[in-house]
């Protein structure tokens, strides 16, 4: 389930461009995009003929994000225009002969108008050189909420990119974030992170560390940052249940059209050994931009559920999200409709398929994806049973407003501080809603806010909240969906899920579904959003917890659908 924090993707401000001619698209191009009041943002295309067409990579010079790739590239005469998946943006120009550029517009997912964007051939300048800064350096940083972040900044200078900064934060599994920018001016040391609010200011001492605070989200933490030879080595994060090859069951790279959409989806089956026909089940993600293995933190929470599954004599297709991975289509433009659309698409290609049986055709969703799967079910009779992972059963709205509330709690944060949350993300929600220019949306949050809130923060929440994904989300409710639902249902919560109350949702879910007739509904004890064994279910603890999901939900799962399927496993799960 999305959450209401500002995300790598709507942070990245991108754009494209290629040239008049196909011979004359490959090689580098150069723009700059006037974000006001956010301020400019230089990018760099690299563009280079592949078969017969052309693929590439953008770099977002100003936030640091490289090697961003390119979505749905079409280059025709004197017209390109592509989708740009992290970013959940798209690009159209045209060539201008006379400036010899490429001038189009930026548009980001649910603007109403785009920014106007120019390319020329060449590469953006190398960022300023800063001395004495080269190498590993490492600190901690303690939060409001009490949680203690360990941080690794690593500073490279070249010739040809100029004083460059990655961060590693161990406790979020993240490796090599980018530093937006990094400076000195004598002994003063200055980061920042715009597309997280972030920014360190510091000094250097004789000691050679840098003494300063951590500013972020209106709140001030001190950290130091000293030398350090282990920082040069990320932490690798252990993840015990990610399975290794060789697999004791056959998997097979497929591909699979919704021909109305004009998409064509990637995954992975994997199959159980032997001649089959065997059940299948259908692993629909959460919401972003998931591939097939639906990765979290390290955590790949797909796999490690197919694997278990597999394992037990049930097929399973986990596939990319359409314009994600290796699938195509415009991710930036697909709402929950579009994705349950994509699903049903899954299901007629498993059908078709003689060593599946037709008669066992199931869909597990998480998150959205548990949104999604009675959707399809409602509509589609080939469908014989639902797996709902914490599933919302009320509407988008009060899923959101209770996630705020439930997240600052897990943090610890007052009473007092829990209910602004709750309020503040109401209001935006109802700005979202009635407010359709961006601008007047933008102005709106930033006085909902106020000046505490760094401005790239506000534009990260417009960018991120301000789409035809969100809009829908917000107003859709699960209830006529679920009621519609005859075939056989689990659904699935942890009592310590701060993103899908399962004490706000599995209630609903059991009111829509009282006329069905085989419905399990299960609150299982200790576990968070992701299934695993939590203490708080904060999102701070995702990427420390080792275990990816909990045995008792893999071995639940995979006992309900076996029982269901008449598959091999049901009494070997059933003893466990």
């Amino acid at each position: 389930m999305r959450m209401m924090v500002g995300g790598l993707a709507a942070a990245l401000v991108l754009g494209l461009a290629a040239s008049a001619r196909a011979e004359e698209a490959a090689g580098d191009w150069v723009g700059v995009l006037a974000t006001a009041p956010y301020g400019d943002v230089t990018m760099a295309l690299h563009l280079k003929k592949d078969g017969g067409g052309y693929s590439g990579a953008l770099d977002d010079v100003t936030l640091g994000f490289m090697n961003l790739r390119l979505g749905n590239l079409a280059v025709s005469g004197d017209h390109i225009a592509m989708a740009i998946p992290a970013a959940q943006a798209t690009y159209e120009a045209t060539w201008d002969p006379a400036a010899q550029q490429w001038a189009g517009l930026w548009k980001s997912q649910g603007a109403e108008a785009g920014l106007p964007l120019r390319f020329s051939r060449g590469l953006p300048p190398p960022a300023p050189r800063v001395a004495g800064l080269d190498g590993d350096w490492a600190g901690a940083v303690e939060m409001t909420s009490g949680i203690k972040m360990h941080l690794a900044l690593h500073v490279v200078t070249t010739e040809a990119a100029g004083t460059t900064a990655k961060l590693d934060v161990a406790e979020q599994g993240s490796v090599a974030q980018p530093v937006s920018s990094i400076t000195r001016d004598g002994d003063k040391v200055t980061f920042e992170m715009r597309y997280v609010g972030v920014r360190f200011a510091g000094v250097l001492d004789a000691n050679g560390r840098i003494a300063g605070a951590w500013r972020q989200a209106g709140t001030e933490s001190p950290l130091i940052l000293a030398r350090s030879v282990s920082a040069a080595t990320p932490t690798v994060l252990n993840r015990p249940q990610t399975p290794t090859k060789p697999y004791p069951y056959r998997e097979e790279a497929v591909v699979f059209d919704n021909a109305a959409a004009h998409v064509r989806l990637a995954g992975t089956l994997t199959l159980p050994q032997g001649k089959g026909p065997f059940p299948v089940a259908v692993l629909i993600s959460g919401s972003g931009p998931n591939t097939r293995n639906e990765p979290v933190l390290g955590h790949q929470i797909f796999l490690v559920l197919a694997d278990h599954l597999t394992r037990n004599g049930i097929a399973v297709l986990r596939y990319d999200k359409r314009g994600v991975g290796e699938s195509t289509g415009d991710y930036s433009k697909a709402t929950t409709q579009d994705f349950a659309d994509d699903a049903e698409a899954a299901v007629r290609y498993l059908a078709a398929r003689p060593d599946i049986d037709k008669r066992h055709i199931g869909l597990i969703g998480h998150s959205e994806g548990g949104l999604i799967v009675p959707i399809v079910a409602a509509r589609d009779p080939a469908v014989s049973f639902i797996v709902m992972m914490a599933g919302p059963g009320v509407n988008g709205t009060d899923v959101y407003v209770e996630q705020a509330r439930r997240i600052f709690q897990a943090m610890g944060a007052t009473p007092e501080a829990v209910a602004k949350a709750a309020t503040q993300r109401m209001a935006m929600i109802r700005i979202i809603q009635t407010t359709k220019d961006s601008a007047e949306v933008s102005a709106k949050v930033a006085a909902l806010f106020g000046p505490n809130i760094a401005p790239s923060l506000i534009k990260t929440a417009v960018d991120t909240y301000n789409t035809d994904w969100f809009r829908e989300f917000f107003a859709y409710d699960p209830q006529p969906a679920l009621r519609k639902v005859h075939c056989p249902v689990l659904a699935l919560n942890g009592d310590k899920d701060v993103q899908v109350s399962s004490a706000q949702n599995l209630p609903a879910i059991r009111a829509a579904l009282a006329a069905n007739r085989d419905v399990e509904i299960d609150e299982i004890p200790g576990l968070n959003h992701l299934f695993q064994t939590a203490k708080t279910g904060g999102l701070d603890e995702y990427a420390q917890i080792e275990e990816t999901v909990a045995p008792v939900a893999l071995d639940k799962i995979t006992f309900w659908v076996a029982r269901h399927t008449g598959a091999k496993a049901a009494v070997a799960a059933a003893t466990r």
